[in-house]
């Protein structure tokens, strides 16, 4: 004999207040949950990398600055500029490019402003490329013996 056998053939008792549990409640009693909120965020933001802002030297600085007075002096000239970003949560940063026409260079907010409206810090320049200026120079990269190089 069991000690049960007195309960075990009654009816199974039936709430007159509530409704019953659907099964679909009933399981989500026993789901797992996330004892920490927001841990796996957390793990995510430690994986991922930045990169180190490398300082410039000073003919990487000297060829910017010149790049930048010749983009001043000359209109419609296609560029790409790399630049350093700095990371908002972590350390560091990336970088990165962007390719376009330079509607105007702002000192007094220390920003190249693009055609389509994307600004960049000029403290975050990194390197210049002219893209159209090379091509337009193309044809007259030799005037008596004298190479123009960029």
């Amino acid at each position: 004999m069991s000690k049960y056998d007195d309960i075990i053939n009654l009816p199974h008792p039936v709430s007159k207040k509530h409704k019953p549990m659907s099964a679909y409640n009933r399981a989500a009693q026993f789901a797992p949950f996330a004892a920490l909120v927001g841990y796996d965020e957390v793990i995510k933001e430690t994986g991922r990398t930045t990169a180190d802002e490398v300082e410039l030297g000073e003919d990487q600085i000297n060829d910017i600055n010149s790049k930048l007075f010749y983009i001043g002096n000359n209109k419609d000239v296609l560029v790409e500029i790399t630049y350093f970003e700095k990371d908002k949560r972590k350390k560091g940063g990336a970088y990165l490019a962007i390719t376009g026409t330079i509607k105007k260079i702002d000192l007094d907010k220390g920003v190249v402003v693009f055609e389509d409206k994307n600004t960049v810090s000029i403290t975050n320049i990194v390197k210049i490329e002219l893209l159209e200026a090379r091509l337009k120079l193309t044809r007259f990269s030799c005037f008596f013996g004298v190479i123009i190089i960029l």
